[in-house]
């Protein structure tokens, strides 16, 4: 059951929609010309010369915090790759010995064209061996090997941190 809708005829200029066409070409120009000589609408960055400012719990590249003696706090737990969504991180555990309980990263990779950037492997870690507060956006590569941080990259961008862990061994 319809009802009957009574439509005047269009026109041939109506059926051709040119009156329109010519109403959007007519927006199209006033906001052209009037961003190109005032730049009144306009919201770009001109990066690199003027940086954004980043939001405090903004996620930016990973890093790896040191201990008190220069190490790397990661033990190789593997909860951070374990907790990843994406399976971007790779790590490689090694032992020191008798002499420590701990174990270390041999390498500790973060392939970041895979990366989603979560956050998870951050909130994973027990030690507060990774962070993501580093405030540098990841660096554009021309080749898929250089978009792998390895252990040293990653301990670069990091710093000592404050946080203690462990206890005495004996």
């Amino acid at each position: 059951m319809g009802y009957l809708v009574n439509r005047p005829e269009r026109t041939l200029m109506e059926k051709m929609y040119f009156p329109e066409a010519i109403k959007g070409m007519g927006v199209t120009m006033r906001h052209f010309f009037r961003n190109l000589f005032g730049r009144k609408d306009t919201v770009t960055v001109q990066y690199p010369e003027v940086k954004p400012v980043y939001p405090k719990r903004y996620r930016g590249s990973h890093r790896l915090m040191h201990r008190d003696d220069g190490r790397v706090r990661c033990v190789a737990c593997m909860l951070c790759s374990t907790a990843c969504p994406a399976n971007c991180i790779t790590i490689h555990a090694g032992d020191y010995g008798d002499t420590e309980v701990e174990k270390y990263p041999v390498a500790f990779e973060i392939d970041e064209l895979v990366c989603v950037y979560c956050g998870m492997c951050e909130e994973a870690c027990p030690c507060d061996a990774i962070r993501m507060d580093s405030g540098v956006h990841t660096k554009p590569t021309e080749h898929r090997k250089d978009s792998r941080p390895g252990k040293v990259d990653l301990m670069q961008l990091g710093s000592l941190t404050t946080s203690k862990q462990g206890g005495i061994y004996k």
